[in-house]
């Protein structure tokens, strides 16, 4: 692609947890992976690694397109990845992870996404959620259930509807979006939305003089508490 891309990267344990389950991915042909694994002491981050792991195989072995079909598949395949090896490590049942990628090429952005971590973009001032959370307060939020508020200290804000190897299936969202000069992604997970407001995050992408962003990002959510494993990868777009 003939546009520049200024990418920074963060990921961090936080204060509270002993291991870091999230893992992330700068991959070869402008493909950005976060991923955040569950499912029990060690096994959410043997999950993460598989899936960012098999990513990075597949991209570089492969000369495949990565339009929405092809992503999709970078997910499938990761999540059959993640499902054998639970097959054959039984004590490991029920691991699984997030998976949101966002790929860049010649004018056009392209996603795929399971589970709660979020890709947001930054245009022209408005920061969008791309993304919609698989999550049972999701829904219920969706439905009309529950409001906003109500959301926030739901107790079962983190219960996942949908991840990656759980199951031998997965239903995997995807999307295509225009590319614009100027705009700027997060692919974060949800250490960060949950400790850290949208305006300080704008904030943040938004100053001149903060060179890493990912890595400010990550900070600020340590420094509001980084009760969980905190994840980021900024990526910004501007055309020669």
């Amino acid at each position: 692609m003939r546009g520049l891309l200024k990418v920074s990267q963060a990921t961090d344990v936080g204060l509270v947890r002993e291991l870091n389950e999230d893992s992330i991915l700068v991959g070869p042909k402008n493909v950005f992976v976060v991923a955040d694994g569950m499912g029990g002491h060690v096994a959410g981050e043997i999950a993460s690694h598989i899936f960012t792991a098999t990513a990075e195989s597949k991209l570089s072995s492969e000369d495949t397109a990565l339009d929405q079909d092809g992503l999709r598949y970078l997910v499938i395949d990761g999540n059959k990845a993640i499902f054998e090896c639970t097959r054959e490590n039984p004590e490991k049942s029920g691991m699984g992870t997030t998976a949101t990628i966002l790929h860049l090429e010649e004018g056009a952005a392209f996603w795929a996404h399971v589970g709660d971590s979020r890709l947001y973009r930054l245009r022209k001032g408005e920061l969008k959620q791309i993304t919609s959370d698989h999550t049972y307060v999701a829904e219920l939020l969706a439905n009309g259930s529950i409001s906003p508020d109500e959301a926030e200290d739901h107790p079962n804000k983190h219960m996942l509807l949908r991840a990656v190897g759980v199951d031998p299936v997965v239903k995997v969202d995807t999307g295509e979006l225009p590319l614009e000069n100027g705009d700027m992604f997060l692919l974060c997970s949800d250490g960060l939305t949950n400790m850290v407001t949208l305006s300080a995050i704008q904030g943040i992408l938004e100053a001149e003089e903060c060179p890493d962003k990912a890595e400010a990002l990550v900070e600020l959510a340590k420094d509001s508490g980084g009760l969980d494993n905190i994840s980021a990868i900024v990526v910004e777009y501007y055309e020669e």
